[in-house]
């Protein structure tokens, strides 16, 4: 099976799902809040933060282009929201003191430069950046492993991407997406997950989700998704474009215990396990008599029936075969019959 290593997690489908919480830039740019959405995130149960770095002047032209989720320009929103390089050193550091990985998605080669430099175990691609093909090639350098969303992309534009990071050898995910903000249930189109699979054999697959809630994550994973992110927040009354469509800390403490739920109780197949053996001894069913029989007369549907605890030797799926056959002994009412009743 596929599998990709971010510090000493190993992510894949014979483990459990890798569940981030996307903080993105809901700390809106103040540290303070950045600090509380760690601690929330810890306390959820969650093993991985993951951060936006933006370096604007490296990142995009001045512009007044108001994304579909804001009423402001988007050079406006990454000008306030922008953290330093010196808070996100701390923000890091404060997230591996708790036994946290700390990851960040850079939107510029300065970016990706700066968290280098940080010295993150992993780089997660935006789906903004997934046809950036001279910025995935600039990330793929570094050889370490790269997590690739894949939303406003086609098969055809990820596979050029996925060939620069075989180029380089590094392991990659691709997690599909769909960048609607929040995304309709309908819009999600988790059989794009198989679609991936059949074109990436050496992938690990994941899901990057906009939708309302955590039950498409939860439907991600029989599906194969070994990777589950949501936008994360405290509080989604708190100002920000994303906070809306982010997950609080109860439904991210649901969704890690949910997947995994799910995840343990994938594959298998159908046949009777040992350990329901406590549960056939009383609910199957036996042949019983509900009559007295004496020796010598035949068994049948009047002296003869099913009943609990499937504690007898023979099972009422053998009942048929006992009718017509002859009792070797007496046999008084409500007795599980015997094999050596049986003549």
């Amino acid at each position: 099976m596929n599998e990709i290593k971010i510090n000493n997690r190993i992510i894949g489908e014979a483990h459990k799902p890798f569940v981030i919480a996307e903080i993105g830039i809901n700390h809106e740019g103040k540290f303070d809040l950045a600090i509380k959405l760690i601690d929330d995130a810890h306390k959820a149960g969650c093993e991985c933060v993951k951060f936006q770095t933006h370096i604007i002047e490296d990142e995009m032209l001045p512009n007044d282009v108001i994304p579909g989720n804001a009423n402001e320009s988007i050079w406006e929103i990454m000008k306030r929201c922008r953290l330093t390089e010196n808070e996100e050193i701390k923000l890091k550091d404060y997230v591996e003191s708790l036994g946290m990985i700390f990851l960040s998605t850079p939107f510029s080669r300065a970016a990706a430069d700066s968290l280098q430099k940080l010295g993150v175990p992993a780089f997660k691609i935006g789906s903004g950046e997934c046809n950036n093909y001279p910025l995935v090639e600039h990330i793929a350098k570094f050889g370490k492993p790269v997590i690739l969303s894949t939303g406003m992309n086609d098969i055809q534009s990820i596979q050029k991407s996925v060939e620069i990071l075989r180029k380089y050898k590094v392991a990659y995910a691709l997690m599909h997406c769909t960048s609607m903000y929040p995304t309709p249930y309908d819009k999600v189109r988790l059989g794009a997950l198989n679609e991936l699979k059949e074109n990436f054999h050496d992938a690990v697959l994941g899901l990057s989700d906009h939708s309302i809630g955590i039950y498409t994550c939860l439907g991600a994973v029989p599906l194969g998704a070994s990777i589950l992110e949501k936008h994360f927040t405290s509080d989604r009354t708190l100002p920000g474009p994303d906070n809306p469509i982010s997950i609080e800390p109860d439904e991210l403490r649901e969704l890690i215990i949910g997947s995994e739920a799910i995840y343990k109780a994938l594959g298998g197949t159908k046949e009777i396990l040992m350990e329901e053996q406590p549960t056939i001894d009383f609910a199957y069913s036996c042949v019983v008599s509900i009559k007295d029989i004496k020796k010598g007369e035949h068994f049948s549907h009047d002296n003869i029936w099913v009943k609990r605890p499937g504690t007898g030797e023979i099972k009422a799926v053998d009942f048929e075969n006992v009718i017509g056959k002859i009792a070797k002994r007496d046999i008084d009412i409500n007795n599980q019959i015997k094999r050596v009743d049986v003549g």
